[in-house]
């Protein structure tokens, strides 16, 4: 599985999700998993500017396996938008292309990536 910067799905880039702050921490940062998971005792409070006792609990190791799954899938749902990112030519070339070209050349080469690479 692979986080939106194409790296393997960590349980941290799921948590983080859940709340802005930081409000787990990891026994074994090397071992980043649901047994090493703990929650924070106090967390900042960033509206008053103060430390708070963290009014969050840990979700369950099965909402947390679900929450990576649906990660995955968002993931895997842009994969077309990942591709045709790679493929477009940088913005510098395009402008060249239109000046050119014209709108209609630099539509028709947008377009060639574009249906390389449909929205699924």
């Amino acid at each position: 599985m692979a986080d939106i910067n194409g790296r393997p799905n960590l349980l941290e880039d799921y948590l983080m999700t859940l709340h802005n702050e930081s409000w787990f921490y990891f026994t074994d940062v090397n071992n980043k998993t649901y047994k090493n998971l703990r929650l924070s005792e106090k967390i900042w409070d960033a509206v008053n500017k103060t430390i708070i006792d963290n009014p969050h609990s840990l979700p369950s190791e099965s909402d947390c396996n679900t929450g990576l799954e649906n990660l995955q899938s968002q993931w895997d749902d842009k994969k077309y938008q990942r591709d045709r990112a790679a493929e477009y030519p940088s913005i510098k070339d395009q402008l060249d292309d239109i000046y050119h070209n014209g709108i209609d050349g630099w539509k028709a080469t947008i377009k060639a990536t574009k249906d390389k690479y449909p929205k699924e």
